[in-house]
């Protein structure tokens, strides 16, 4: 690579370009988890399609690895690579709302605040995550699962079409109607096909909600986790409520009798009134022992989707793992509660988020999320600021996540996964979806150019007379 080949990419793009030498270059190639330390050649940062267009040739052409950045709030930093070229589209950020079909356009790099704060107003919401600072692309083309999946369904159930620019350089639109191979493929399959420059969901009504937090001590795990566990199937689909085995942090404004302490937590939206709410969560509250703090209240859907953003900003330590879970027996849940306990810092947790109701109408095989028939999402992720601790938090997440595996699926969520997790795990998240996904990454992908990712290899290792990586 010379001066003049960087000098004009640079001329091409209305964007920024970002080399090793710039100024702003270490923070540029920062992303959300600060496990990750990975050394780009250059970082193009794009403003508009054109600009994502002219970076795929210039990185083909320079045989130069890809890799695909939106919110860059991906655990396994997927969003960053060594020595290629990061296609960085945190620039691209427009939303528009047609609140008469009720249809939300949403730009690459948009994360689900950015998002929130332009449906809110239109009584509106889009089903996504649980923190509103998770990038919209990333969550999207891996799933989406949140507060509102009960109700609505994955995010990729309500996703209408994408656009998109291939490995050549061309660009598609992908919907039920074009490119109905790649529509399927992108519904899960993550960023193997293409980077996306645009989002049209469907959004669905939602303004204010009940609900919040709900925390016990960890002396009442076993009953918060079977109670919820076996009022879960009953629960109107207009309750989003997931259970967790976390840490009161050691901060304002929670109660200081019970800092550092550890606790089993539901953390519920109830999409309608205080009411309905409250009837909704009365199995729960009513048959458990009092907690030891209940903050559950109406509020904005944003509001609650920002709850948890002062205590997990950019640039902590992370090291996640997960799985699919069809049942939770009490085996299971003591596993949980011993593993928990071993917790290596205060914002490690385990959550598990429903997969039930809306999901469970859509067919394993009409879209590439493979893992309808689940009961549960579950993650481990072993968090904290101080980058010393990242052995201990990896080495927690590994072990919680062996002695807890025998009980779940082979496969997980390919968003709760690290870069190390390996080729047959990918395949059984994917199950028996798996080959009809290497079929189209073949047809779109044939040379593997997208492979900084939970990687789809093609069907085919030879085309053209090049090989797939």
């Amino acid at each position: 690579m010379t001066d003049e080949a960087h000098a004009k990419l640079r001329e091409s793009l209305r964007g920024e370009v970002i080399l090793r030498d710039d100024a702003g270059y270490d923070e540029a190639r920062k992303v959300y988890n600060g496990m990750i330390e990975k050394r780009p050649l250059l970082i193009a940062r794009c403003a508009d399609i054109a600009d994502v267009i002219t970076a795929v040739k210039y990185a083909r052409d320079n045989d130069l690895l890809i890799a695909v950045r939106g919110g860059g709030h991906n655990g396994a930093g997927l969003g960053i690579c060594d020595g290629g070229l990061v296609i960085d589209l945190s620039m691209m950020k427009g939303v528009h709302v047609d609140p008469k079909t009720r249809t939300v356009r949403v730009g690459p790099g948009c994360t689900s605040g950015d998002v929130d704060h332009a449906t809110h107003p239109f009584g509106l919401a889009v089903p996504a995550g649980i923190v509103s600072t998770t990038g919209v692309a990333g969550l999207t083309l891996g799933g989406g699962t949140g507060y509102l999946t009960r109700r609505y369904g994955l995010t990729i159930d309500n996703l209408v079409e994408a656009d998109l620019v291939l490995a050549d350089g061309s660009v598609v639109t992908a919907s039920k109607a074009e490119n109905p191979d790649l529509f399927w493929a992108l519904r899960g399959g993550g960023g193997n096909f293409g980077v996306v420059t645009s989002f049209l969901f469907q959004a669905h009504p939602v303004n204010m909600i009940f609900g919040g937090p709900v925390f016990w001590e960890a002396k009442d795990a076993l009953a918060v986790m079977r109670t919820y566990r076996d009022y879960l199937p009953e629960a109107p689909e207009d309750l989003g409520a997931f259970v967790g085995l976390k840490t009161v942090p050691s901060t304002d404004p929670f109660p200081r009798e019970y800092w550092g302490k550890r606790a089993c937590a539901i953390i519920s939206c109830y999409n309608g009134t205080e009411e309905d709410g409250r009837k909704a969560m009365a199995p729960l509250l009513d048959n458990l022992p009092p907690p030891i703090f209940n903050w559950m209240g109406v509020m904005p859907f944003p509001a609650l989707q920002a709850l948890f953003d002062p205590l997990l900003p950019k640039g902590l330590q992370w090291y996640w793992k997960g799985d699919f879970v069809k049942s939770l027996p009490d085996e299971a849940i003591a596993t949980h509660i011993a593993q928990a306990a071993a917790a290596p810092s205060e914002l490690s947790l385990m959550h598990l988020y429903p997969i039930d109701g809306a999901v469970r109408r859509v067919g394993k095989n009409e879209t590439a999320w493979n893992a309808r028939d689940a009961t549960w999402s579950m993650v481990i992720a072993a968090i904290d600021p101080d980058p010393g601790k990242a052995a201990d938090l990896t080495k927690w997440a590994k072990t919680y996540w062996t002695s807890i595996h025998p009980h779940n699926g082979e496969g997980g969520y390919v968003n709760f996964m690290m870069e190390d997790e390996g080729e047959a795990r990918v395949q059984a998240s994917y199950g028996a979806n798996y080959e009809r996904l290497s079929q189209v990454k073949r047809t779109y992908d044939p040379f593997n150019v997208f492979r900084v990712n939970q990687n789809i290899k093609p069907a085919t290792s030879m085309a053209e007379g090049r090989t797939a990586a």
